[in-house]
């Protein structure tokens, strides 16, 4: 039992704490009179002070028996924080998820110790009120206690350390304490425990009490800390209390495939186009390039074992493992973890493996049922046409089997059209090597290599690096402008009716369109340069007449000269760039041919390098040249390659 001197040595500690502070004993009808009489001894205002209530006085009956509440004042301390402290200041953002802070008053609980009378004292929180010796008074009272010292109690409820700390004595009877039973159920993962009351003189339960109690009886995992706390704080009796859980077993996660790529078509998002949405736009071919990761293996989890509140071990299962599919053209790294695209082409998941097909096929013609516009790492084989207004863009080839209308076909090898291209004035199509078509009508074609019909080009513009070939039976060439660096053929070109038809060989027409291009940038600069130099011109002749600039002019005048200075140097980058396009056609060997295997009507125009003739009359079977810088009419000379059974 804790005897008056264990209390007296902790008011010991506690007072010599307080011989630095100046105090004064002080008494009054009320404790606001005698903290007025306090405030006027001590000098200081009422805010700053603290005291102890002493004796609590008696008002007497009529006023026979009055006493005067006595207490002890002093200043406040004022608190002060450590170097390390002062930086960690608590500026008011904690809280709860709601942003709102907690806000919970002081409280008082006691508790019946062999060693004792306990008396905690919490703190509050937030901006809860603190507690008082009326409380704590009032708790004692409830529990049938009056050997305490109330000098002890004021100092508890002022420290409100949260701590149980003796108070006092009373006849502990160990025959009185508590009796404990447990209870335990749902296949031993919980235990409760049921307690009768103590009797007179008998203590409370503590937290080693109860927990050697369930330690006797076999409960060895899963206490329930905070339940055991609450109850020894707040005892309830004669009531379950769940007082150990066991902890169940977790089976570990199965393993799962990351893809890189969208599988569901469904999840594929629309484009917008000037806030609309693009329905062209689909982008249902999921394109990949070689060496990129097309999905990666998350390995499978280890269970994490349970335990009974016996402490029996409750195995997990592991996760189940999943296979990570490899199809064609699809790599596995050495751990077997990864999977990535041997080839560029189109990602496709086929009984459950991955695949990247080098052609994507189109199953009908190109237009919105069949998921619109096509971007493809690969080639593209549609078994239909491309209906107008509609894309198709292929890293390999392009075939259609139906026609091409007024879209857009690219493709940086062969574009095969088995029918043939109507753009009606504005489609186009670009090929990296040869363009293969039945015919190509109001449109306009640019190929890395050739230009291969077999019936007709018309009204079109086409642009070959090598040759445009019009080879068979219906093979014209009526209208456009057509040029090539080696050699135009057809059977027929132009018309009765006279269309004008321009047919150009013997040079690069890329090359060609690059010095176009360049030409009239170097004119944007000579624009440009012609009036800074007017600007400069009128600001020296100001200097030179006032001997001098205002500071404002005179910066502006760096400025125009700095500008001229990098225009010029953009200006003379773009001439060196002419300078070797034109080395280049100066290089070229191919002198270039014009041929008509039937006939060449007037309003053709024959441009071989820089030479050209206007054909006024009819030709048959012929070859224009260029000799001597003049366009030459010889002897037709047939095609050396039969092209039409290319494709």
């Amino acid at each position: 039992m804790v005897g008056l001197s264990r209390i007296r040595e902790y008011m010991r500690s506690q007072a010599e704490e307080d011989k630095t502070r100046r105090s004064v004993n002080v008494s009054g009808p009320s404790i606001e009179d005698a903290l007025t009489q306090a405030s006027i001894e001590l000098g200081i205002p009422l805010k700053d002070i603290e005291y102890e209530l002493l004796e609590p006085g008696s008002r007497g009956t009529f006023g026979i028996g009055r006493k005067d509440c006595i207490l002890i004042a002093y200043k406040k301390a004022e608190e002060q924080l450590p170097d390390e402290e002062a930086l960690d200041i608590d500026l008011g953002f904690a809280g709860d998820d709601n942003g709102k802070e907690e806000t919970r008053n002081g409280d008082v609980f006691v508790r019946l110790s062999p060693e004792g009378i306990l008396l905690k004292v919490s703190p509050p929180v937030g901006g809860g009120k603190k507690a008082t010796e009326r409380q704590a008074l009032d708790a004692l009272d409830r529990r049938g206690v009056s050997h305490f010292d109330k000098n002890m109690i004021a100092q508890v409820v002022k420290q409100a350390s949260g701590d149980y700390i003796p108070v006092g004595e009373y006849a502990y009877n160990p025959a009185n304490d508590p009796i404990m039973t447990v209870d335990i159920t749902d296949f031993e993962m919980k235990a409760y425990i049921v307690v009768r009351p103590p009797g007179e003189g008998g203590s409370d339960l503590s937290y080693e009490v109860i927990e050697n109690f369930l330690k006797n009886n076999g409960i060895i995992h899963g206490l329930r800390d905070e339940a055991i706390n609450a109850f020894i704080d707040r005892p309830v009796y004669n009531e379950s209390i769940l007082v150990a859980e066991g902890t169940k077993p977790q089976d570990g996660e199965d393993a799962r495939i990351l893809y890189n790529f969208e599988r569901d078509s469904n999840k594929i998002q629309l484009k917008e186009k000037n806030g609309k949405v693009d329905f062209k736009e689909q982008n249902i071919v999921q394109n990949v390039v070689e060496g990129q990761v097309l999905a990666r293996k998350v390995p499978a989890g280890e269970g994490k074992n349970g335990r009974s509140v016996t402490g029996k071990l409750l195995p997990a299962k592991n996760g189940k493992d999943v296979n990570l599919g490899i199809g064609k053209n699809v790599n596995l790294s050495e751990d077997g973890m990864t999977a990535v695209a041997a080839i560029n082409g189109q990602v496709v998941i086929v009984n459950d493996k991955l695949n990247v097909e080098p052609i994507h096929v189109v199953n009908g013609s190109v237009n919105l049922k069949t998921g619109g516009n096509v971007v493809f790492l690969g080639t593209v084989y549609v078994k239909g046409g491309v209906e107008d207004g509609f894309k198709v863009k292929a890293a390999g080839n392009i075939e259609v089997v139906g026609n091409v209308g007024k879209c857009e076909l690219d493709a940086e090898g062969d574009i095969i059209i088995h029918q043939g291209v109507n753009g009606r004035g504005g489609g186009t199509v670009r090929a990296g090597r040869t363009v293969w078509a039945k015919f190509i009508e109001n449109s306009s074609v640019e190929s890395g290599e050739n230009v291969v019909v077999s019936d007709g080009i018309i009204n079109s513009s086409v642009d070959a690096n090598q040759r445009i070939i019009c080879q068979g039976k219906r093979a014209t060439i009526v209208g456009g402008h057509l040029r090539a660096s080696e050699e135009v053929h057809a059977k027929n070109i132009g018309s009765v009716a006279g269309a004008e038809t321009v047919v150009e060989v013997g040079y690069d027409p890329k090359s060609i369109e690059s010095i176009q291009r360049l030409e009239k940038e170097i004119k944007t600069f000579d624009d440009q340069l012609e009036e800074i130099e007017l600007n400069i011109h009128t600001l020296e002749n100001i200097k030179k007449m006032k001997k001098a600039l205002p500071e404002e002019k005179e910066q502006y005048l760096e400025e125009l000269q700095g500008q001229q200075r990098k225009i010029e140097v953009k200006r003379d980058e773009k001439k060196e760039e002419i300078k070797k396009i034109q080395e280049y056609l100066a290089s070229l060997k191919v002198n270039g041919k014009v041929s008509a295997s039937g006939k060449v009507y007037p309003g053709v125009k024959v441009v071989i390098k820089d030479a050209s003739l206007k054909i006024r009359n009819e030709f048959k079977n012929v070859t224009f040249i260029n000799e001597l810088n003049e366009v030459k009419v010889t002897k037709y000379e047939a095609l050396e390659e039969d092209f039409s059974k290319n494709h």
